[in-house]
């Protein structure tokens, strides 16, 4: 059998159409940072330039030296923070690559998120540190955050299982039942803060040290600060991702473990994927879910299972997110949905639903996300234009499958010159 050359292959097609992807992106926003630049007599050539330089290697830009020239270099800050950022986008772009390959389309990842938000957060911030250690209080807080993703990932799973209800409709009415039933369950809870009462739905960090005291008979909750003649009950939160040496890495960042936990993750569902027959089973659903009941694959069981651990996947992004003691809750019923769940399917989308892919294209693009920081700290540009780069690399990548075919008659052409 006649061997295909490397350029010929698939996955060759695949990875050169997501480069291609990210090129056509970078340049569209290059182009429209020279426009805007060129159109403002404030900013002029020199002021685009800079805003091209921050938008290609901003994660490089350490401020502006005494001529008010751009200044580059290692940036530890930066670097962590991406690291950070990407963890959750891990999550959940491999939520929406899992749901892809068993031919399901899980728009839902922002309810999963804020359903592992809820129960990653009350764990952490209801049992006594006093008492258990802290470690095993994070873990538990995980755990908790990624059961209620799965319970809540599995409802449009059996609404698509048993009542063949399309996915899409399902997940986006669970997304705002999901969004309305958090802010009703942080108001009624005891977990706001209230020592910043003006912050409606504000949530500590979860490495505030909140004590149980007794007052006047009365139990109430307060600050790490105890009153005079307050007996303390217990103690609650401290609790925190470990680090592990990488904040001595990337100092001045919010870097912690949960990058190591989310490539690990990455690890395993590629193996589940491509290895076990598990992963079989559920990509053959994708192909064709009525060849694979005829295969004696039990269809409806693994469209739930699919949706249920996807489900996890994101719960788990949002516990990564604000377990790390760094970061704060706040939400009204008013706000957007959370960013993570939908910026998961961009993710996914250029990773070609690779789950080891996931991990360069979340990286990437929480790589846009400080780019565009430092587009607004040290120019007068706005980082949304890092939006627009996005945009258009999730709009090329939805023609994916084009772009792929047209590189293959690219190559066929080029072999038929010679």
């Amino acid at each position: 059998m006649r061997k295909s050359s490397f350029w010929n292959k698939a996955g060759t097609r695949s990875v050169l159409a997501s480069l291609a992807a990210i090129l056509i992106g970078m340049l569209t926003g290059g182009l429209v940072i020279l426009i805007v630049g060129l159109s403002n007599p404030s900013l002029g050539l020199k002021g685009a330039w800079e805003g091209i330089r921050l938008v290609v290697g901003g994660l490089f830009a350490t401020g502006r030296n005494a001529g008010g020239s751009l200044t580059f270099g290692f940036n530890t800050t930066s670097f962590g923070n991406m690291l950070f950022r990407a963890a959750p986008l891990i999550m959940t772009g491999l939520s929406v690559a899992l749901g892809n390959k068993a031919g399901l389309f899980n728009i839902g990842a922002p309810g999963q998120y804020l359903a592992g938000t809820v129960g990653s957060l009350y764990v952490a911030l209801s049992l006594p540190t006093s008492t258990l250690p802290a470690w095993l209080v994070w873990l538990l807080a995980l755990l908790c955050g990624m059961l209620c993703g799965a319970v809540w990932g599995a409802v449009p799973g059996m609404l698509k299982a048993f009542l063949n209800i399309n996915e899409v409709l399902a997940c986006i009415m669970t997304n705002w039942i999901a969004a309305n039933l958090t802010t009703w369950f942080f108001d009624a809870s005891n977990l706001k803060n209230v020592l910043e009462g003006t912050k409606s739905g504000y949530i500590y960090k979860t490495s505030t040290v909140m004590h149980d005291v007794l007052m006047d008979g009365a139990r109430s909750t307060v600050g790490a600060v105890v009153p005079d003649g307050a007996e303390v009950i217990a103690a609650r939160g401290g609790v925190a991702t470990g680090k592990l040496g990488l904040d001595k890495l990337f100092s001045g960042s919010q870097v912690n473990g949960g990058i190591l936990l989310a490539i690990v993750i990455a690890i395993v569902i590629y193996i589940l994927l491509s290895k076990t027959t598990l992963g079989y089973q559920l990509k053959a659903c994708g192909a064709n879910r009525y060849a694979a009941r005829y295969a004696g694959i039990r269809d409806k069981r693994n469209i739930v299972l699919t949706m249920a651990i996807a489900g996890a996947l994101s719960a788990t992004g949002a516990a990564l997110y604000y377990l790390s003691g760094n970061t704060e809750f706040f939400w009204n019923t008013y706000q957007s949905l959370p960013a993570e769940g939908f910026n998961g399917i961009p993710v996914a989308l250029l990773a070609i639903n690779n789950p080891i892919g996931v991990i360069f294209s979340a990286t990437f693009m929480s790589m846009l996300q400080i780019c565009g920081q430092k587009l607004t700290e040290l120019t007068a540009f706005n980082e949304y234009i890092t939006n627009v780069i996005i945009a258009v690399i999730v709009y090329l990548s939805a023609f994916m499958l084009v772009i792929k075919t047209w590189i293959g008659k690219l190559r066929k052409g080029k072999a038929v010159n010679k």
